[in-house]
């Protein structure tokens, strides 16, 4: 049997003990030559005098005495029904070119069905997450397993997500068709991890050759504390203050809160100077009281009296500080062009030069034709922003993108320059409607001659922790959808609506495309919503409802062109009944909004959709009122709860409501329960660890992303193993494993454009 056991964190083969057949071997510890030479200095360090090492002592007394109360370690199995009595239970399977079925059979052990090996190791996976890894503790791993072909298995405890490195993994051949034990002790060295992924990568081989169908069984797993005596102290969680306040700050005349939380909150408090410490005002703490959403017991104090131009803290003697914010007459100019600017350094397709990029320029990527699934059709659809994290181009959220961005410039078109820094700089025409036809060129792409658009173009996996000229996987076209086509209609409506005047041209083009569009969706009433096909793994973005898309996509057109047949549709629509929402699904809001401004609107429709928004305003103002932090939530946070504040702060400056916009934007900069600015790169604390591979596999997070933010569902690993116990509006971390809460997304900062837009008030 091969020994590859490692732990990735030090570099060290460890000592590992395996029990297979009623045999016992052992590998040996060994140490590289920087491991020798730090272990011949500790010897040295050793020898010195007693006398001159008795400060240090102390220092490390201190230091224990600091170091942060540790948790009990896990007592049992950390792995449930590991003997599968109930089924498979947790185990899941991840396939990228394989395929595989995972189920308990009859005699209630867990098999492994592989129908196709793939081609990479991990083609076929089988993985479970709910263990747990800390830094100083032997653990005890074993398990049983047989195979009804021989053939190369291995498997890993490794990090979940980034670039999935191992802890520890063996790779060896099972012969045996015949149940056998494999046990062996693993001694945790390096940074704790609250929820690696323990898996079975038992795809292809290159010692194994072609293999039939096959199946790999296993029964009786144990993941266990064997020796947590060498543990070693957690590391001290980030120290964020007892006032928040938003940390990029606030225009002069602009409505300035501060949150204080804590069990000696007072009834004063004051702001001074940061530079001298000097106060300038003086202000009442009021509304104390449980803050439900956050666990907390909280107040707020208002100083929006105070309109002098400088930098301030806010303090109080029961909370102590706050971090620095700024009141100034232009502190959203830079981070409205961040903000915008992401989507540059989303591009794809061309090169993203790193003269304007920095570090996150690169070559053209993904410029090879896509072939339209199920068919051997390829196509050009180069062009167009990365979606998120990772690399997939989707319709429905590229158009929730396109449409905010659009609705901002003809809401506050003086917001916005010719001077952005992307190559189109300079051309006469704002920025933002450059980096707008940019995805809307793209979009033109993915429309067939029929009407209808496809989906989404992706690989059929997500890429790895990697960049995107390193994604060089075949590229497909996902089918196409009424969703997408609708969405599509919407937008090009919109564009030819804009761009008519500069770009006439441009205009003629997307308003064809528009109606071509609507054509389609009406010509297919029965088609159903998005799924993905069967061997397609990326976003899904799926929606059964398709009366919104459908409305919008009609409100639009019939403000572009006035056509009363638009209309006349229009007024056959029960309003009340679509689904109401800014975001890739329910998108009601976005037609609603748009039929307001139309000549010749229907005076009931109108009436129902100013009903509808009045509603929607006092359910938000409810639940602002009874947050702390004025938060419009209540006690739902869903994955990507920041968009959900950007989008109401956007409904807010829909209605005229200026103040309630200025409390979302500074919820989303710092004036939240967790003290986070949650765009990368501003404020005093701000995310760093990212779900964006560009920023992973460089090391550096991308300045100007929104990140996903609080999410009370824990819909990930690492949620799910360090959030359990949180609050909802506590349900964040700042971890690159935590895709649930921390990755970005260009329809996340595109309604936070339309925002600051409207709160700085150009």
């Amino acid at each position: 049997m091969r020994k590859k056991l490692v732990s990735m964190m030090l570099c060290l083969v460890l000592a590992v003990s395996v029990t297979a057949c009623g045999n016992s071997q052992s590998a040996p510890a060994t140490l590289d030559v920087t491991e020798q030479t730090e272990q011949a200095e500790v010897t040295e360090e050793e020898e010195e005098p007693v006398q001159e090492a008795e400060p240090e002592k102390e220092e490390e007394k201190e230091a224990e005495e600091e170091a942060p109360a540790l948790d009990p370690l896990p007592e049992g199995n950390m792995i449930q029904n590991p003997d599968f009595a109930q089924g498979k239970g947790d185990w899941t399977t991840y396939l990228n070119g394989g395929n595989a079925l995972l189920d308990a059979n009859d005699q209630e052990q867990l098999v492994i069905d592989i129908q196709k090996t793939g081609s990479l190791d991990y083609s076929v996976q089988a993985y479970y997450d709910g263990i747990s890894l800390e830094d100083g503790v032997i653990y005890k791993f074993a398990f049983d397993m047989a195979v009804t072909t021989p053939r190369t298995v291995v498997w890993r405890i490794q990090l979940n997500g980034g670039d999935y490195s191992p802890y520890f993994l063996e790779e060896f051949k099972v012969e045996s068709t015949e149940m056998q034990h494999y046990e062996y002790e693993l001694k945790m060295e390096g940074a704790s991890d609250p929820a690696p992924r323990l898996c079975f990568n038992v795809g292809a081989y290159e010692g194994d050759g072609e293999l039939a169908p096959h199946q790999i069984i296993l029964d009786n797993f144990e993941f266990s504390v064997l020796d947590g005596s060498g543990r070693v102290g957690a590391q001290a969680a980030v120290e964020t203050p007892d006032i928040n306040i938003s940390q990029v700050g606030y225009l002069p005349d602009q409505t300035k809160v501060a949150t204080f939380r804590g069990d000696s909150i007072g009834t004063e408090f004051e702001v001074v100077d940061a530079a001298s410490g000097k106060s300038v005002f003086t202000g009442k703490i009021t509304g104390e009281g449980e803050n439900a959403s956050s666990g907390e017991n909280c107040a707020v104090g208002d100083f929006s009296a105070l309109t002098t131009e400088g930098t301030y803290k806010v303090v109080n003697e029961g909370c102590g500080e706050s971090y620095e914010f700024t009141i100034g007459k232009d502190i959203y100019g830079e981070l409205l062009d961040d903000t915008l600017r992401m989507m540059y350094l989303q591009r794809c397709g061309v090169e993203v030069t790193q003269d304007l990029a920095g570090d996150f320029g690169h070559d053209a990527c993904h410029t090879g034709s896509a072939i339209v699934y199920g068919t051997d059709t390829a196509k050009d659809v180069s062009g167009g922003w990365h979606d998120a994290g990772d690399y997939g181009r989707y319709v429905v959220s590229g158009a929730k993108t396109v449409a905010d961005l659009l609705m901002a410039y003809e809401a506050y078109p003086d917001a916005f320059d010719d001077d952005l820094n992307i190559p189109e700089s300079g051309n006469g025409i704002p920025d933002i409607l450059d980096e707008v036809k940019f995805e809307l060129d793209w979009m033109l792409k993915m429309q067939e001659s029929n009407g209808g658009v496809y989906h989404k173009v992706t690989c059929k996996n997500f890429p790895g922790t990697v960049l995107a000229v390193e994604e060089t996987e075949q590229l497909y076209l996902s089918p196409i959808s009424n969703t997408a086509t609708g969405d599509f209609a919407a937008v090009m409506a919109m564009a030819a609506r804009v761009y008519k005047d500069m770009d006439p041209a441009f205009a003629d083009t997307c308003l064809n495309a528009a109606k071509n569009a609507l054509a389609y969706v009406e010509a297919n009433p029965d088609a159903k919503g998005f799924k993905n096909p069967e061997d397609v793994v990326t976003g899904e973005y799926p929606d059964e409802n398709l009366d919104d898309e459908y409305f919008w996509a009609l409100a639009e057109l019939y403000k572009t062109t006035g056509d009363s047949s638009y209309n006349d549709k229009i007024k056959e629509i029960d309003t009340a009944g679509l689904a109401k929402g800014l975001g890739w699904e329910a998108v009601g809001y976005y037609g609603m909004y748009t039929y307001l401004s139309c000549e010749n609107a229907d005076t009931k429709v109108v009436n129902d959709i100013n009903g509808i928004f009045d509603e929607a305003v006092k359910a938000m103002d409810a639940n602002k009122a009874s947050d702390a932090y004025g938060s419009t939530l209540g006690d739902v946070y869903p994955w990507g709860s920041n968009m959900s504040i950007a989008n109401n702060g956007m409904i807010y400056l829909m209605k005229g409501n200026k103040a309630g916009a200025e409390s979302q934007l500074a919820y989303l900069l710092g004036n939240n329960a967790n003290s986070y600015c949650f765009v990368t790169g501003y404020g005093s604390l701000s995310p760093e660890g990212t779900h964006h591979r560009p920023s992973q596999v460089l090391g550096t997070t991308m300045k100007g992303m929104l990140v996903g933010g609080p999410n009370s569902n824990l819909e990930d690993p690492y949620a799910q193993a360090t959030l359990k116990d949180a609050p909802k509006a506590k349900c964040y971390a700042d971890n690159e494993q935590s895709f649930s809460c921390n990755e970005v997304t260009v329809y996340w900062n595109s309604p936070l454009v339309y925002l600051i837009a409207g709160v700085a008030g150009k």
